[in-house]
């Protein structure tokens, strides 16, 4: 019996075996039929064995970027710190949450703050001045108008009041409006437009003595940044001039954009240096100037990018432009140098510059123009060089007129002399103040609190 039913469990066995190797064998020609058609679909898209590149939508395989080393321990960590706490709220259990007993002492496991900002309505501080009648000789007496110093003239806002809207105009760049939604919405301060443009004519006409010495300043500077844009008033197109030095932005706006506006902010005797663009406008001051070079290879680039074809100008522009890196890297390292040394790396620089463009002067090639304000202004290029404290493009200038340019652009404009005067006198004071590295609120609160 037993023999049986081994013989039978034998012949399962081997039947089974036999059926495993017919599905073995029909998996292996399923195989072979895929990767013959793998094969046939790599060689239509251009896959290994094709003859061809791998198709653009096949994702190259990277190697793994072999391990670096440790980064190096910062001296200071750029997270998010704690702010010095004004008030401190502790939290703690007086019973356990287990057994109920009671807690006492501990140590701080965590910490959190909360910022808040409070929104705090307008005081309106009512001054009452008491008559009294004198019982011996009947005169009457009333005391002086005294407010402690919070208000300026008969205005009825504060002093700090009055800062921070001119802060919100200059500094925030927000439209009269915007700034009397803000005031009523968080404080409950009920403005007109017009207060509003009254406080900002106050704050001006306080700031004419400290406008004075800006001007003063700007044309003792050693070196004097000039720039100017279009700025329309009452509807009439006219231009913002702006000047800065080091630690000084003075702003006028004059109908026109001729030289007698160069003259008038900055004297007949002016001795500094004026870093300016190629306008002619600048040429007529008797002083030392250095002539914009971030201009000119913005015009090369320019002039390149409308010729692509033209070899030529192609490798007088790489020229131009290496030349102007040399020249640079001469300034740097010329700080420690007597002048004379000085005097002759820039004349050198000169005269290679005058040989790139010699051969472009008349003759019939895209670069002539820019050669020709090159041979003029030659003698104007590499001040740089000779005095290495002045840079060697007017990008300060464009900073400074930016936020400008940018207030032009909301609110396109002034309406009147006036507020052309009160426009520049406040963005004179403030990017100053920045410069300076103030903080212009405290500031503009420091001078109407001055005599």
């Amino acid at each position: 019996m037993d023999t049986q039913l081994e013989r039978a469990t034998r012949e399962e066995l081997l039947a089974l075996i036999a059926q495993q190797e017919n599905v073995i064998a029909q998996q292996e020609g399923q195989i072979e039929a895929l990767q013959a058609r793998v094969a046939e679909l790599e060689r239509k898209l251009g896959g290994p064995g094709s003859g061809r590149g791998v198709p653009e939508f096949v994702k190259v395989r990277q190697k793994k970027a072999e391990p670096s080393r440790p980064r190096k321990r910062r001296a200071q960590a750029f997270v998010r710190r704690c702010e010095r706490p004004t008030e401190q709220v502790v939290h703690a259990l007086d019973r356990c949450e287990r057994c109920g007993a009671a807690l006492a002492g501990g140590s701080p496991k965590r910490r959190r703050q909360v910022l808040h900002v409070p929104v705090v309505s307008v005081r309106v501080v009512e001054h009452v001045y008491i008559e009294r009648r004198c019982p011996a000789c009947g005169k009457r007496n009333v005391p002086k108008a005294d407010v402690g110093g919070q208000a300026e003239g008969k205005n009825r806002l504060s002093r700090t009041t009055m800062a921070m809207i001119a802060w919100l105009r200059e500094v925030g760049r927000l439209p009269l409006r915007v700034i009397c939604s803000l005031l009523e919405t968080f404080h409950g301060l009920k403005l007109s437009q017009g207060e509003v443009v009254r406080v900002l004519d106050l704050v001006a006409s306080k700031a004419q003595a400290s406008m004075e010495r800006l001007l003063e300043e700007l044309r003792s500077s050693v070196v004097v940044h000039g720039d100017e844009t279009g700025w329309r008033e009452d509807g009439e197109n006219g231009y913002l001039w702006s000047f800065s030095a080091a630690g000084v932005h003075y702003l006028v706006r004059r109908k026109g954009r001729g030289s007698e506006v160069v003259r008038e902010v900055l004297g007949e005797e002016f001795s500094g240096v004026l870093v300016s663009d190629f306008y002619s406008a600048y040429n007529f001051l008797d002083c030392p100037h250095q002539r914009c070079w971030a201009h000119l290879l913005r015009d090369v680039q320019e002039l390149v990018e409308r010729h692509p074809d033209d070899g030529d100008l192609m490798r007088w522009a790489g020229a131009v432009k290496d030349l102007y890196l040399e020249a640079k890297a001469t300034s740097q390292r010329a700080k420690g140098l007597p002048k004379g040394e000085r005097v002759a790396a820039r004349q050198a620089f000169e005269d290679r510059l005058l040989e790139l463009v010699a051969p472009y002067l008349k003759a019939d090639v895209p670069q002539r123009v820019l050669c020709g304000r090159i041979d003029r202004f030659l003698a104007e290029l590499f001040t740089f060089v000779e005095l290495p404290m002045v840079p060697a493009d007017n990008n300060a200038a464009e900073r400074a007129l930016r936020p400008q340019v940018m207030a032009r652009k909301t609110s396109g404009g002034t309406r009147s002399r006036k507020g052309s005067n009160t426009k520049t006198t406040l963005a004179s004071m403030f990017s100053t103040w920045q410069l300076r590295g103030l903080n212009p609120f405290l500031a503009c609160q420091e001078l109407l609190n001055s005599p």
